[in-house]
């Protein structure tokens, strides 16, 4: 609690700063009005005004999400002060910079480039579907993470059953363990695997574990990790923001597990009860994750390494080669492969913002059927418009989000953008028996998604995330499966059940107006 009101404490003086200007121009004050002068007051005031009037500019001049660009635009000029200084210190997406280059340092130095050009399989496949081959090409040209080969893949449908194979394969670890979760809570989940962990450090097993400061700030304690630090498990906040630090927003929504260079699981599942039903706050928590092996764990591998040495800690990580087929001690090599893998991480410091764009992309080329789950809906221009071109062209568009949310003024935002994808033809389920927070797509039998990206601005835009794509592999007939069961529980919502009368639709403009804040 004391580092949530330190966080909130931290505007107070632009804000407080902004009342005092507006009660003083209008008029108010006049003890201090008449000490500072009138001139002085209207000179001042004309600065403010000019400053804003620059950074408007700039906003405007900016090649990002117009949503994104209007929002800044009307805060900037109402609250020139304090939307000057907010703008500065949350809303310019180059103040994450210097974070975002000790990340590509580190990558640099551990040879991920190397890696990407000597791996990528994507001419193994480009000329069956080139138009897509385009895109996924493009997609790994800007994330520079490769196609691979699919060793083998196991899907789960709720975390719950991802959680006992976590268990299992975590007491079998020999070499390292590496965890990055955006959210860590004290719980049953948690709990049990600090202790096997714990006997593994006991083993010289190297443990290791990122957690999101601003993620994890009101379930997770200082006291918390010195706890994890004495048993010898190496643990560090990402990003943290303990004064004003200008990247506030660029948090890592990442979620990943990765063991010994052979096993990793991924997906939506951060470490907290309510991911794996321990506890029921919003009824059945609906999450999606995966594990794999194989070359493909080598890129999750990097993903943690690069966000871990660029922690400026004392330990950094010196790679190890991963193991080759017959040396593998935790699983075994299969005979054949199931299809391909892109593993990638969305960066907010690129011009193209991957996740977004390819989606984009997929919905413009779908020919049958394009379906998602989200949590949370709150889209920019390009997908937004996506989904609705898609759909008014025939294809089979579907989403799958909460019936129950974890925040009803987020879930009321989220529904603000449900009567035009309903009108165009957009399918919209909401799951009835509780929250759904996962993060999947699948396309016309071709391609699917499972990672931790929501469809919202923040993870499409502003968030550190992982994702992963699948091709020609078993995954997309598991997404599919668990779709389709998936929606048999869920409430299909019409364009009448969404029609409202004007005053609420004037709210819904209005929030939609604030969504990239959400």
């Amino acid at each position: 609690m004391k580092k949530i009101l330190g966080r909130v404490l931290i505007v107070l003086p632009a804000v407080a700063i902004q009342v005092f200007w507006f009660i003083l121009i209008l008029g108010g004050l006049g003890s201090i009005r008449r000490f500072l002068g009138d001139w002085l007051v209207t000179v001042v005031n004309v600065i403010f005004e000019v400053i804003a009037f620059l950074i408007v500019l700039y906003i405007i001049s900016k090649r990002d999400e117009s949503a994104y660009r209007l929002l800044w635009t009307i805060v900037v000029i109402l609250f020139p002060i304090l939307g000057s200084i907010l703008y500065l210190v949350l809303g310019n997406k180059k103040t994450g910079r210097r974070l975002d280059a000790k990340i590509r340092r580190a990558a640099a130095d551990l040879g991920r480039n190397e890696f990407y050009i000597e791996n990528n399989a994507i001419n193994e496949v480009y000329n069956e579907d080139p138009r897509l081959m385009q895109s996924v090409s493009f997609l790994c040209e800007n994330a520079k993470f490769p196609m691979l080969h699919n060793e083998s893949v196991k899907y789960y449908p709720f975390g719950e059953l991802c959680f006992k194979d976590m268990c299992e394969d975590l007491k079998k670890a020999q070499s390292y363990i590496y965890m990055e979760y955006f959210i860590l809570q004290r719980g049953v989940f948690l709990d049990t695997l600090t202790d096997i962990m714990a006997k593994k450090v006991e083993e010289g097993v190297d443990v290791r574990i990122i957690y999101d400061d601003l993620g994890s700030i009101g379930t997770y304690s200082i006291k918390d990790v010195k706890e994890l630090r004495a048993k010898g498990i190496k643990i560090a906040p990402f990003n943290p923001f303990l004064f004003i630090r200008t990247q506030l927003n660029n948090r890592t929504h990442r979620k990943m597990m990765i063991i010994d260079g052979e096993i990793a699981y991924s997906g939506g599942i951060n470490v907290a009860d309510e991911y794996i039903n321990e506890i029921h706050p919003f009824g059945v928590w609906k999450d999606l994750g995966f594990r794999m092996t194989g070359k493909a764990v080598e890129s999750y591998r990097f993903m943690f390494m690069e966000f871990w040495n660029s922690l400026e800690l004392e330990e950094k990580i010196v790679p190890k080669p991963i193991p080759a087929p017959n040396e593998r001690k935790l699983v075994a090599t299969p005979d054949t492969t199931d299809g391909y893998i892109i593993p990638y991480y969305d960066s907010p410091e690129r011009d193209d913002h991957s996740s977004n764009l390819m989606y984009v992309e997929l919905l413009s080329q779908a020919k049958d059927y394009v379906w998602f789950f989200t949590p949370y809906l709150m889209l920019g221009d390009a997908l937004f418009d996506a989904f609705i071109f898609a759909a008014k062209r025939g294809v089979d568009v579907r989403l799958i989000t909460p019936g129950i949310s974890d925040s009803k003024f987020v879930h009321r935002i989220s529904r603000g953008y449900y009567p035009d994808l309903l009108k165009a033809g957009v399918k919209i389920y909401e799951y009835t028996p509780g929250f759904v927070h996962a993060k999947a797509f699948v396309v016309d039998d071709k391609i699917a998604g499972v990672g931790t990206v929501n469809l919202d601005y923040r993870s499409l835009f502003l968030h550190y995330e992982c994702n992963s794509m699948f091709y020609k592999s078993s995954m997309i007939n598991e997404v599919k499966s668990d779709f389709l069961k998936t929606q048999e529980e869920c409430e299909l919502k019409t364009v009448e059940s969404m029609t409202f009368g004007k005053f609420h639709r004037l709210i819904d403009g209005i929030l939609r107006v604030f969504a990239p804040l959400m």
